[in-house]
């Protein structure tokens, strides 16, 4: 890593025009990430509800299989990154690659848990006879895309960290468009190439990730971090005790915000007659409500590095004035989208499906949860910025406490108790919201993240 290298950081000049630098290739990568999700939804609505069932349900449980991945690249953006602020060489790359050993390892041990456990992942959303068939052929395939899907999330958190988020967009760019392709193809076939079905959309995945864990190789071989070949790999209990202290709460907060969707569906799936629609609503909501995080989770990503190439330059004042204008930032963005989302959400919802009471359910979802998406937007940039100051802890206290002490219980007592159904699950959604940004501005406020180090 040459001297030239180190100087791309984020510790002077314009703060707005710090941030930018920082966004807008993340916004990017995010609006791809939604096009991917919002694709497996698309399709899958024309294979019908079923299908949109497992693939939401499912999903849900592959993103709880990656928490790991996205964990340690949370550990490594706020070790990383404030290792660049300072200008420190040998901590940067050391930290990068035990990451990626640290990481590899994890994805394989997952991958075999997730085939052997199979079965019993899949019981909480009581699937039964050709669903419960569907939904174990895609855990099976998720599971075998895992190593290189955590190559790919750490090898980006890497680039993320180095400034060079082009780089992210770049790697990205591939993966997206490799799987909406192979979505459409594979499900539905084109020339001389049969569809098989709805094997398609996991396997799109599959080929997507590998895709693109081919083009993070190449690429971290072109960028600041190429110098890793030169060092050990061999694995340092100390780094990785560094990563894992501030990537376990990053890793709790992800299990138990999975787990908690995962209840939900569970509870939607005690409602009966209306069990399917429910779950489908719910499927179709989070993937519309996706676009509307879009500006938030790239702000939140930026405001991880900004924050900890900041600290890690010795300028926390800095850093804290970036927090509140990127909190502002989010807001402004936020809001802007939910508005025409709350006006037309029966258009948005006709959208990802076909059946119509689906459609009106998931309808009803967007307009409650829309209420308080600017108060998400302030969750999640402020969370960022914790996280990337390394105060994981802080974070994840507040975001369980809001989850298993407000949203969870709450839904079960206003949809089940008080038999409100599924609207009284998207009313505790909504709740839990509110109170969860409260607590991440008063966490924030305290600046106890100020003085940690990763």
């Amino acid at each position: 890593m040459s001297d030239r290298d180190m100087t791309i950081t984020f510790t002077t000049g314009s703060l707005w025009e710090n941030i930018w630098r920082m966004s807008w290739p993340m916004l990017l990568v995010m609006l791809l990430n939604f096009f991917v999700g919002f694709t497996d939804v698309y399709v899958a609505g024309y294979l019908g509800p079923e299908i949109q069932a497992v693939v939401g349900f499912v999903g849900q449980l592959y993103f709880f299989i990656i928490i790991v991945a996205n964990a340690i690249g949370i550990g490594t953006v706020a070790i990383v990154s404030r290792a660049v602020g300072s200008r420190d060489e040998s901590e940067a790359l050391q930290a990068v690659r035990q990451s990626i050993l640290f990481g590899t390892i994890c994805s394989i041990i997952l991958m075999l848990a997730g085939l052997v456990f199979r079965d019993w992942l899949l019981a909480p959303a009581r699937f039964t006879g050709r669903t419960l068939i569907i939904a174990r052929e895609f855990l099976m395939i998720f599971a075998c895309a895992l190593m290189p899907n955590y190559l790919v999330i750490i090898v980006n958190a890497i680039f993320r960290a180095g400034g060079e988020v082009k780089l992210s967009l770049a790697a990205m760019c591939l993966v997206s468009v490799v799987n909406i392709v192979m979505n459409f193809v594979l499900v539905f076939g084109i020339g001389v190439v049969p569809g098989i079905g709805y094997r398609g959309i996991a396997l799109a995945t599959a080929l997507s990730m590998a895709c693109g864990t081919v083009a993070c190789v190449y690429l971290i071989m072109r960028s600041r971090w190429r110098g890793i070949v030169h060092g050990p790999w061999m694995m340092s209990g100390g780094f990785i005790r560094r990563i894992a202290a501030v990537s376990w709460p990053s890793a709790l907060i992800q299990i138990s915000w999975n787990a908690g969707n995962i209840f939900l569906y569970s509870v939607l799936a005690a409602l009966a007659s209306d069990s399917i629609t429910a779950m489908a609503a719910l499927t179709n909501g989070l993937r519309i409500e996706a676009a509307i995080y879009l500006p938030a989770f790239a702000l939140h990503m930026a405001a991880a590095v900004l924050t900890g190439q900041n600290l890690g330059a010795a300028h926390p004042e800095r850093a804290e004035r970036l927090g509140w204008k990127i909190s502002l930032a989010g807001i402004l963005f936020v809001s802007a989208m939910s508005v025409p989302v709350f006006i037309w959400s029966d258009m948005f919802s006709a959208m990802v499906s076909k059946d119509s009471p689906v459609i009106g359910e998931t309808s009803r979802y967007l307009r409650i949860t829309m209420l308080v998406e600017p108060f998400m937007a302030i969750s999640v940039v402020l969370g960022g910025c914790l996280q990337g100051a390394g105060d994981t802890r802080g974070a994840m206290a507040v975001i369980v406490a809001t989850l298993w002490g407000i949203r969870l219980p709450l839904a079960f007592v206003l949809a089940v108790v008080l038999g409100y159904g599924a609207p009284g699950v998207w009313v505790a959604m909504a709740v839990s919201m509110f109170f969860q940004s409260i607590g991440m501005i008063m966490r924030f406020r305290s600046g106890r993240w100020k003085e940690l180090r990763p």
